[in-house]
């Protein structure tokens, strides 16, 4: 789906300038507002919308009025509580000094409370398969300074724009601690809303025998996966579900095991 790049309703000097540098950073049109609402910009140019507000990046599907912009969702809670107790921090054995690659790097929730518990001497990179949603992240996460526990750890994350499998085939053998992936649930999780704008714009890929070799050929420690609790994927692919009483979805982990790191 072809994208434009615009400023708010009323833009200013800043945010003309902001819209022709993404525009020129992504390659995609820059169209004059006009004080045309986002619907008119989808009829005129039958393109999703990306939108240069004062604040903040928002991304306007085609159809949707409803903003798709950053912000750190549930990792502003899960950063509060003891980090070793958070459910993927304990099943992977996520450590201080450990590098996680998150395949499926939506909101970045899960990368955010991996960067907060790997520190400053650890990594995280996520990968986004879509374009524009990658780029929206990657912003918000240099820009968003609403909570300073968080501003470090949101720093610190690489966003890579690309298909997960094909990052994975890249890299070499024992190159993370922990490989991640969380990919689109095929029934969908009400309480997620955050994510509800860009749904159908989203990246559904499931995973493959091919993504999961990877990424056990790319972890040190552990491959997890985050699933629908109906999921088939924990038992289809190996990974040793912990189940969750009373929650929408399960985690599951490969343990490597592997002694050399490169």
């Amino acid at each position: 789906m072809a994208t434009v790049v615009t400023t708010a309703y009323r833009p200013t000097a800043k945010t003309e300038a902001q819209a022709a540098r993404i525009s020129i950073e992504l390659g995609i049109p820059f169209v004059r507002r006009n004080k045309q609402a986002v619907g008119k910009l989808h009829e005129a140019f039958n393109a999703d919308v990306l939108v240069a507000a004062k604040e903040r990046l928002e991304f306007y599907p085609l159809g949707k009025i409803e903003p798709f912009f950053f912000h750190p969702n549930s990792s502003a809670f899960r950063t509060k509580r003891p980090l070793e107790q958070d459910p993927l921090i304990e099943i992977s054995g996520l450590q201080p000094g450990d590098r996680f690659l998150d395949c499926t790097l939506g909101m970045a929730s899960d990368a955010i409370v991996a960067s907060q518990r790997v520190g400053e001497r650890g990594s995280v990179i996520g990968c986004e398969a879509h374009a524009i949603i990658a780029y929206v992240i990657q912003n918000g996460l240099a820009q968003y300074g609403a909570m300073p526990h968080l501003t470090e750890a949101m720093k610190r994350i690489q966003v890579i724009g690309g298909i997960a499998e094909d990052y994975l085939a890249a890299l070499p053998d024992n190159s993370a601690d922990v490989v991640y992936m969380d990919p689109m649930f095929t029934e969908e999780i009400t309480e997620a809303s955050n994510f509800s704008p860009i749904r159908a714009a989203a990246n559904y890929g499931q995973l493959t025998e091919r993504w999961v070799a990877e990424a056990r050929r790319v972890a040190r420690k552990s491959v997890v996966l985050k699933a629908h609790f109906r999921s088939q994927d924990f038992e289809r692919f190996g990974f040793e579900r912990r189940v969750r009483p009373n929650t929408k979805f399960h985690y599951g982990a490969i343990k490597a095991n592997k002694k050399n790191f490169l």
